[in-house]
């Protein structure tokens, strides 16, 4: 198998808000938008892809209508995560887990859509000792050689 795109589709009972909101707060722009699917494109290269579909829609099996979130968190790893925390805090955006220092290899902090859809904004750190065995061999090599601690 070949597997051209891989990208998550938030199913959500208002759309246009949940468009608002990915496009308002995050760089994406749209490039298909109905009243019952909208796709998202990230700005940038590559272009990451997310996607807003009404849950009853008849593409959606019916013992899968209306069901929503079922356990998702969105990840997103960026350069500047006290920036970005800032700056969504500054737009009023619910904080559920203040911006922090994980000893497993994260700082982040996670907010969420209108859905209730998590979303957990980070940056790779360098781990503790305690967690720096739990990666695989050249793992802990790629953080640290990277200048902005990204892998």
């Amino acid at each position: 198998m070949k597997i051209n795109s891989l990208y998550p589709v938030l199913m959500t009972k208002n759309v246009s808000a949940s468009k608002a909101f990915w496009t308002t707060h995050f760089p994406f722009q749209v490039v298909f938008d109905s009243d019952w699917y909208v796709s998202l494109q990230a700005l940038q290269q590559p272009a990451f892809e997310l996607a807003l579909l009404q849950p009853d829609h008849p593409t959606v099996p019916d013992a899968f209508r209306n069901t929503l979130n079922g356990g998702l968190i969105i990840n997103l790893e960026v350069d500047d995560v006290d920036a970005e925390y800032e700056r969504l805090l500054q737009a009023g955006l619910p904080m559920h887990v203040p911006l922090r220092s994980e000893d497993f290899g994260q700082r982040h902090f996670i907010t969420s859509d209108p859905n209730g859809v998590l979303i957990d904004v980070i940056k790779v750190i360098p781990p503790s000792q305690e967690y720096a065995s739990q990666y695989s061999e050249g793992a802990l090599g790629a953080v640290a050689d990277a200048p902005d601690g990204k892998l």
